[in-house]
């Protein structure tokens, strides 16, 4: 049976500086994938976005400057609260999001008590799959 962490909150698409515009999103850790972030933006269209990442970027992301390529994430301050930022960038186009600290944060440690790091590859039943191949 696998779990799933999932917390709605609202994001901020930064325009410029001084422009930002609220996205609702969703992030989501499954057990069954435990490697992986999931983050929803429900967004203007007919279907949301989906993004999928490492939990280990948004969780060292969370601190300082990280990732490199189509994610990017790191800690700042916006209007005196602590925010995470996170941009990505897709042949589509690219976004600068604005997530509360406090928030992502909590929902980290959630996933973190779940599955925490370094156990990651227990829940993946690699050692399992592969015994049953081998039995054949």
């Amino acid at each position: 049976m696998h779990t799933v962490v999932e917390r709605e909150l609202e994001l901020m698409l930064v325009l410029s500086p001084e422009h930002r515009i609220p996205v609702p999103a969703r992030l989501g850790y499954l057990t069954g994938d435990p490697y992986a972030v999931h983050v929803t933006f429900h967004i203007t269209s007919e279907r949301p976005v989906h993004w999928t990442f490492a939990r280990d970027l948004l969780v060292e992301g969370v601190f300082r400057p990280c990732g490199q390529g189509d994610v990017r994430v790191w800690p700042a301050k916006a209007e005196g609260r602590g925010v995470v930022l996170m941009a990505l960038s897709s042949p589509d186009g690219d976004a600068l999001l604005e997530a509360p600290a406090a928030q992502v944060s909590a929902w980290l440690e959630r996933t973190l008590r779940v599955v925490p790091p370094g156990t990651e590859g227990e829940r993946l039943g690699l050692d399992d799959e592969l015994a049953q191949m081998l039995a054949r």
